[in-house]
């Protein structure tokens, strides 16, 4: 049985009595354990999939399906990892991760079993030495280390990444992707990401999910990326497989569903005539 599968999604958003349409039949199966990455340019509609599958919002028509489950609202099952760390600023390191597991483990586990799954999640991702610091005294990758702490701290059946590498440095970014790597390997989990990045979908994923341009947005492509795990970004340089998938999704993006601006001001004024003597 698939493990999470949409169905015929459409999303539409009205505003001011006018309906502009964003998805358009999304189709998509995820099975147990893999890692998919959404990718397309900016305004197809990756973000608005990424929230109906948390449950922020309800699809126009078709649905979402987790485990055996209609998606109808947000649920701990699903934990979010967004591009800004959504850190409590008052809160230390140990404390962001702490509220997150009394919510829903209070009545399974005891507050030393809670705490002792704080110390192993904060583990995972290496930042056991900063327990006691507040998120205003740490690094960027640091608080983004924190939030993927604290969403599989909650055991989501799946974790769904929102550009989490988005706004940090190349080095950092490489790091933390690094260390996704890794633990998705040893949990075996569930994960959706959105990304604008070409080489890390390829490092990461399963699958890579090319969008078409908006608005009435769909699935253009599904390229499996059957590379071996684990993965070393440096051996994968000079691998043809590698190389292949990244050229097949630069090749979607850049060519079949190449993104072409509106120009204003000065810009369309000077391409009118032109356009004029080519009509």
């Amino acid at each position: 049985m698939v493990y999470l599968n949409l169905s015929a999604v459409d999303m539409s958003f009205t505003r001011d009595g006018q309906t502009n349409p964003v998805l358009d039949g999304i189709e998509l199966q995820v099975e147990r354990g893999e890692f998919i990455s959404l990718i397309g340019h900016s305004g197809c509609g990756k973000s608005t999939v990424l929230n109906i599958v948390a449950g922020l919002l309800q699809p126009t028509r078709g649905g979402v399906i987790l485990d055996g489950r209609e998606v109808g609202a947000p649920g701990p099952d699903r934990a979010v990892v967004f591009q800004n760390h959504s850190l409590l600023p008052w809160l230390t390191v140990y404390q962001n991760v702490e509220i997150a597991v009394d919510k829903i483990f209070r009545g399974s586990r005891s507050k030393a079993e809670r705490r002792e799954w704080i110390l192993h999640n904060l583990a995972m991702v290496n930042m056991s030495h900063a327990l006691d610091r507040l998120p205003s005294e740490i690094s960027g990758g640091m608080k983004q280390r924190v939030g993927i702490a604290r969403a599989l701290a909650m055991e989501p059946k799946v974790l769904l990444l929102d550009e989490p590498f988005g706004a940090l440095d190349a080095l950092t970014r490489a790091h933390l992707q690094d260390e996704v790597m890794r633990i998705q390997g040893e949990l075996h989990n569930t994960v959706l990401m959105i990304t604008h990045d070409v080489d890390e979908a390829v490092l990461l994923s399963d699958r890579i999910v090319m969008m078409t341009n908006g608005p009435a947005a769909t699935i253009g492509q599904v390229l499996a990326v059957e590379l071996p795990r684990p993965r070393d970004r440096i051996a994968l340089a000079d691998d043809p497989r590698y190389n292949h998938c990244r050229h097949e999704v630069l090749s979607f993006l850049y060519e079949k569903q190449r993104k072409v601006e509106p120009l204003h001001g000065r810009a369309a004024r000077a391409a009118a005539p032109a356009a004029r003597s080519v009509a």
